[in-house]
């Protein structure tokens, strides 16, 4: 079943990362970017939440990376979150480890919350110093720009090449109860699978434990942000991190609640939004890919096969093109490292049959070029091998993202 077709799943129109009971959000613009554009931000939680992260796997991890996986080992909680975008501060050596700590500390006392109750995240540019002053400042007057109705100013903050704001809210009744789940990303370009130049914020207001919000954060992670690629690149910074206050006033969530699969299907939903509407926005996209492998020995050779085709260049460009070179498809199956019967291997474009048993498949080129203009294109590849199965996205590649990243500093 598609997650989006779960009968369970609301979806919260107008609702954001404060729709969650206990939270709010906000930003403001304290001169990290020339541009008059909110370039800090918070979500704040009324009481220390439930917290749960996943981090980028790139060897060079950013110092925010390093200052928030210290606050979550302090206890699992984290009642603020702070966020700089124009800025990675990565690569920047114990100078940066010495900023991240203060832009905790000076949240903390903003908020008159314990240092470990506070996580950093930055986005941007690798290798250069933060503008210290300017951030603590803003800092300071972070609190007047919080508010219940923050959602959309925080989504602004942390936007860097974005060309729009990724963010949703569902809700899954549990014993009676309405819970939500909200989300809020950033993510355009330097995205490629096992975390990508991309930072999420989860909040929910269920009543769960850190160790199940862990648990629940890692599977939905390796069904959606893991399975994105924009450009082949893994950066420094990036991190998801779950925040769940815990004012829904149901019976804890856990494996042997009845309704755990109701929560998790939720929760998918929202990590696989926000992965679709990264991809979707990748830098100089003009189309979404999404490509369904079956028929895998395994889930895992299923997704291995998915990320090599999401992330071929060559797939990509001829995408852009809406040319219908299936032989690019095929040699990315043939290239993943995953076990394939080169006998039985079907292809489709969406609707449009172009291989089967490994044989090409007559086809209308103009219906073929016709659907490829689409802006959203589906790739199915059948391997008629086991029950293995997965789906990934990504975008087809560009004239306009060589000139974005021609120019990135500039």
């Amino acid at each position: 079943m598609e997650i989006e077709d779960h009968k369970h799943v609301h979806i919260v129109e107008g609702g954001s990362v404060t729709t969650p009971r206990g939270f709010r959000a906000g930003g403001l613009h304290c001169g990290i970017k020339k541009i008059t554009r909110n370039d800090l931000g918070a979500i704040v939680c009324e009481v220390p939440a439930e917290a749960a992260a996943v981090f980028t796997t790139n060897v060079f991890q950013a110092a925010p990376l390093m200052i928030t996986k210290e606050s979550l080992a302090a206890g699992g909680k984290l009642q603020a979150m702070i966020a700089n975008s124009g800025n990675a501060n990565a690569c920047t050596g114990q100078q940066g480890e010495d900023d991240a700590r203060s832009m905790r500390a000076a949240a903390a006392k903003a908020w008159g919350l314990p240092e470990h109750y506070v996580g950093v995240t930055s986005t941007g540019v690798i290798g250069e110093l933060l503008p210290m002053d300017n951030l603590l400042s803003g800092i300071e007057k972070l609190p007047e720009a919080v508010s219940d109705e923050g959602g959309a100013s925080f989504n602004e903050a942390i936007l860097t090449t974005d060309l729009v704001e990724k963010t949703i809210c569902v809700r899954v009744d549990i014993d009676g109860v309405p819970v939500h789940i909200a989300g809020a990303a950033k993510g355009s370009g330097m995205i490629h699978p096992n975390m990508a130049t991309m930072l999420g914020f989860m909040t929910t207001d269920a009543h769960i434990g850190a160790s199940e919000l862990q648990q629940l954060l890692g599977q939905a992670t390796d069904a959606s942000f893991n399975m994105i690629t924009v450009d082949g690149d893994t950066s420094t910074n990036d991190m998801v991190v779950a925040m769940a206050s815990g004012m829904a006033e149901h019976k804890p969530l856990n494996a042997q609640h009845p309704q755990w699969s109701d929560y998790a299907a939720a929760f998918l939903h929202v990590a696989q939004h926000l992965a679709k509407a990264i991809a979707r926005d990748g830098e100089g996209a003009t189309k979404l890919i999404e490509v369904t492998v079956s028929g895998a020995v395994s889930q895992e050779a299923a997704r291995a096969i998915v990320k090599t085709i999401i992330g071929s260049s060559l797939v990509k460009t001829a995408i852009f093109g809406a040319d219908a070179n299936w032989g690019r498809i095929i040699a990315c199956v043939g290239r993943a490292g995953q076990p394939v019967n080169p006998d039985t291997v079907d292809i489709r474009l969406g609707d449009i049959r172009t291989l089967e048993q490994s044989r090409p498949v007559r086809f209308d080129e103009e219906q073929a070029e016709e659907y490829l203009k689409s802006d959203t294109i589906q790739i199915h590849v059948g391997l008629h091998m086991g029950d293995g199965a997965a789906t990934g996205w990504g975008c087809d590649l560009t004239y306009e993202y060589v000139r974005i990243n021609a120019a990135y500093r500039t």
